[in-house]
């Protein structure tokens, strides 16, 4: 086998379609209700937040959807993304494991989330709209989406939790760089944000409350519509090129994954690596354990309720069936904020419903600990999102050492963590502490559950 250490896709390789994976499944998902009715949601349901062509989307039995052209011209500034081996990390660990990682952070955002802001960016300036609304946790999808308006010529503005808005103040200079505005939240600029404030001034944020906040500013205007950066089909669709990639890429060395890990959230990442690798599965072409990583403090897979709940804290978006925590549960401030979201992508809740891929929760010290392993070997800081990854990517390696398999292990190192240094800095300094999971809070926001019959 080929000792490469990049791996590589000429511009001509690159993907032009996406993949929806719903056709393919055994089971088609729970449909979204109207909060109202509790009957399955319509498109006019989803016509105040989001354009027809990402409506259609979003319900597609299609296997595939082309990707537009414009799309594709701007993806070309920095796709194919690299697939790389950690050749250096392999002999740190000592591990007869073949450890690969598909580096998203090239993008000019330094992450994923390029991969839909781009197409709902150019969707929704298709459809005649001149502001987007948003929500961002670290700051990751408010600069994607800032970046995109820029390039179709579009006002944005995003509400980012308090607590990274706080501890990340550079990421919130990259989206005003683009040209958006940001805000943190909550905020007093909403009816949602003054609530949360009026119950608790020194309220932490949380991205229920952020989505809230930047719906409201969308649904009643005409030209305005709000942009979601993971949770729903067509944004994980949209991230289905990473693993299309990632499959082509591994054919050239001639390998195959034994195990594939992503750090979950929200679930756009997640499911960009795997979904393509899902599908090969299901269709018998190769067998990987596909698990997801989630932060213990925000455990939505490994510890959630699998129930209709609101995307939002102040309940103003449709019903989803999903893995929850609770709408209105707010996260201890962790410093991987992506991961900070009350529920789970209702696509990847049923895929792990029907037992197709796996979860495991990793607490955060022994992450920034692979996060810092991972920089002194293989020379990029990561975002504290994916060294739940490469603290799960670890583990196998070190499993594969005591057995002596030569196990191939697949990630995706989502975004780089230029921004997120002062998060490093405490770690270094033995200032990062493990938030355990607060049963009793989730218990309480579990009880507020909507009643759907």
């Amino acid at each position: 086998m080929a000792k490469q250490t990049k791996i590589l896709l000429d511009e001509s390789e690159m993907p032009t379609s996406w993949y929806n994976i719903v056709p393919d499944l055994p089971e088609p998902p729970p449909p979204a209700l109207h909060p109202g009715t509790h009957e399955p949601a319509g498109p006019e349901d989803f016509a105040p937040l989001f354009p027809m062509d990402l409506i259609l989307q979003e319900v597609s039995m299609d296997q595939y959807i082309e990707i537009p052209e414009e799309v594709q011209d701007v993806y070309k500034l920095w796709r194919p993304s690299p697939l790389f081996r950690a050749h250096r990390l392999e002999k740190m660990l000592d591990t007869p494991a073949h450890i690969y990682y598909k580096y998203e952070g090239v993008s000019p955002a330094g992450s994923h989330k390029p991969n839909t802001s781009v197409p709902q960016a150019f969707y929704n300036k298709k459809a005649g709209v001149n502001r987007l609304t948003t929500e961002t946790g670290a700051g990751q999808w408010g600069t994607a989406l800032a970046f995109a308006c820029s390039l179709f010529d579009m006002e944005c503005e995003v509400w980012q939790v308090r607590a990274s808005y706080d501890q990340k103040p550079y990421r919130k200079a990259m989206i005003e760089t683009f040209g958006a505005t940001v805000h943190p939240s909550p905020s007093d600029l909403t009816e949602s944000g003054r609530a949360v404030l009026a119950a608790n001034p020194d309220s932490p944020g949380s991205l229920g409350i952020a989505i809230s906040e930047a719906v409201e500013m969308a649904a009643p205007h005409e030209d305005v519509r709000y942009a979601l950066g993971s949770v729903l089909n067509h944004v994980l669709m949209h991230q289905t090129i990473i693993g299309e990639e990632a499959l082509l890429q591994l054919a050239k060395v001639g390998e195959t994954p034994d195990v594939i890990v992503g750090c979950t959230g929200g679930g756009s990442n997640f499911a960009g690596l795997s979904f393509p690798f899902l599908r090969e599965k299901m269709a018998g072409r190769m067998n990987p354990t596909i698990r997801a990583v989630e932060p213990a403090a925000c455990p939505t897979l490994t510890r959630g309720t699998y129930a209709y709940d609101f995307g939002d804290t102040a309940g103003l978006t449709p019903l989803m069936k999903m893995h929850t925590l609770g709408h209105d549960f707010v996260p201890d401030p962790i410093h991987a904020g992506g991961l900070r979201y009350h529920g789970m992508s209702p696509l990847i809740s049923h895929i792990y419903e029907l037992g197709l891929i796996e979860a495991i929760s990793i607490p955060q010290t022994e992450c920034f600990a692979a996060g810092v392993t991972f920089a002194r070997n293989e020379g990029i800081v990561p975002a504290p999102e994916p060294t739940h990854a490469l603290a799960a990517a670890v583990r196998e390696a070190n499993k594969a050492k005591e057995t002596g398999e030569e196990t191939v292990i697949l990630t995706a190192l989502c975004g780089h963590g230029h921004l997120d240094m002062a998060a490093y800095a405490q770690y270094l300094t033995g200032d990062i502490v493990d938030h355990d999971y607060p049963e009793e809070k989730v218990q309480d926001a579990l009880s507020r559950l909507p009643q759907v019959g």
